[in-house]
């Protein structure tokens, strides 16, 4: 168990990979209503950890964390605690991979932990993130709307979904996955979304490659939906090369 900034207790594992503590180390964020123990996070842990050690964690309110899901707001910490874990068992080189939620997170948090601190990653991926907050153009997303802001839809998320969702609005309303983008820069940055992704649009993708004024990679994933479920083991193992190739260049 990690303790954030702000107290709360988050549930994490460390896959050693297949060498020492020299080396590098993916931190994967998984997606909302996902946790350590689902099997698609496994999966992806799983296929990263045959070339870097992986440090998987639940989201506060998810899995056996504490506290209360705040849908990518306070999530932020949740993910330093676990950059911060990786510097502690050695890994001298981290790298973020975000699904979904996961992905807005590691966008953001790597904005937010600016200069030379232990939280900071050394490179960012963002896979089937959302660029902008309160999107609700698609079905799903008026569906994980409901979930999140009617008392119906936490109970139902609570014993349904095994999430635990803060019932309060954001205030102030953080920063957007699109406006953290800009403050990346330099840290490689790689933004992966499926064209038939249900929940995200392609603008979305569009959105975040083109706030990074030309740093960053896009991939457009002919036929991928959305994010870990969708995520095959030849995109992951990709990603994981892009990973590697990314800090060998710095």
């Amino acid at each position: 168990m990690l303790r954030t900034r702000d107290g709360v207790a988050i549930e994490a594992a460390h896959d050693p990979g297949p060498g020492g503590p020299d080396t590098p180390a993916i931190v994967l964020a998984h997606g909302f209503t996902g946790d350590l123990e689902r099997p698609h996070v496994r999966r992806a842990a799983r296929v990263f950890a045959q070339r870097a050690a992986v440090i998987t964690f639940s989201f506060r309110g998810h899995g056996r964390s504490g506290g209360r899901s705040t849908v990518g707001d306070k999530e932020v910490l949740d993910l330093a605690a676990a950059v911060e874990w990786a510097r502690e068992l050695g890994h001298a080189r981290v790298v973020t991979v975000g699904f979904s939620m996961g992905g807005s997170v590691v966008l953001r948090q790597a904005a937010l932990h600016t200069g030379r601190t232990e939280a900071r990653p050394d490179a960012v991926v963002a896979v089937s993130a959302p660029a902008r907050w309160f999107y609700r153009g698609t079905a799903p997303m008026r569906r994980v709307h409901w979930a999140v802001t009617r008392p119906a839809g936490r109970v139902v998320s609570r014993f349904g979904l095994r999430t635990r969702i803060h019932p309060y609005d954001w205030d102030p309303v953080p920063l957007s996955p699109v406006e953290s983008v800009p403050l990346l820069a330099p840290t490689p940055l790689l933004v992966v979304h499926g064209d038939r992704d249900p929940y995200f649009p392609v603008d979305h993708p569009r959105m975040l490659a083109a706030a990074s004024e030309g740093a960053a990679e896009l991939w457009l994933e002919p036929g991928m939906g959305h994010a870990e479920h969708a995520a095959s083991d030849e995109l992951i193992e990709r990603i994981g090369a892009w990973a590697a190739a990314a800090l060998a260049a710095q």
